[in-house]
């Protein structure tokens, strides 16, 4: 693809923040980097993965609030995690995330472990607690 070929869609998913690059062939035939805003597959694509990401992130919600699971399981959503991975930055098991998902044990945590778990979200201790 030539440099003046590289998409532009108007419909850019990244509101104009950010550009992809992409890289083209210029006028002298070498290979040169050229931000680009998308094109429309690409933009349909992530607007598709990003609808499934809200809907998980609904679905979690509604659990929470209806007492099914702690907030935890909120905030791993929310931020694209697993227990694995949850579990790793907090030096804990997967294991150990998963029982902390139950609201039950969850209450129970002390101080020092919420405040662990609101550093891995970059959130308060009460963000991480109370689900709205």
């Amino acid at each position: 693809m030539e440099k003046e070929q590289v998409p532009q869609d108007d419909e850019n998913l990244l509101e104009g923040k950010f550009a992809v690059v992409k890289y083209a062939l210029d006028k002298n035939g070498k290979y040169v980097k050229v931000p680009s805003v998308g094109w429309e597959p690409e933009n349909v694509a992530l607007k598709q993965a990003w609808e499934v990401i809200n809907e998980k992130v609904e679905t979690a919600r509604k659990r929470v609030l209806s007492g099914e699971v702690s907030p935890l399981a909120y905030w791993i959503e929310k931020n694209m995690m697993d227990e694995k991975l949850v579990g790793d930055y907090m030096g804990f098991s997967k294991w150990k995330v998963k029982e902390h998902l139950n609201p039950k044990v969850f209450s129970a945590l002390p101080e020092d472990v919420l405040k662990k778990y609101s550093e891995v979200f970059k959130i308060t201790v009460e963000e991480l607690t109370k689900i709205a």
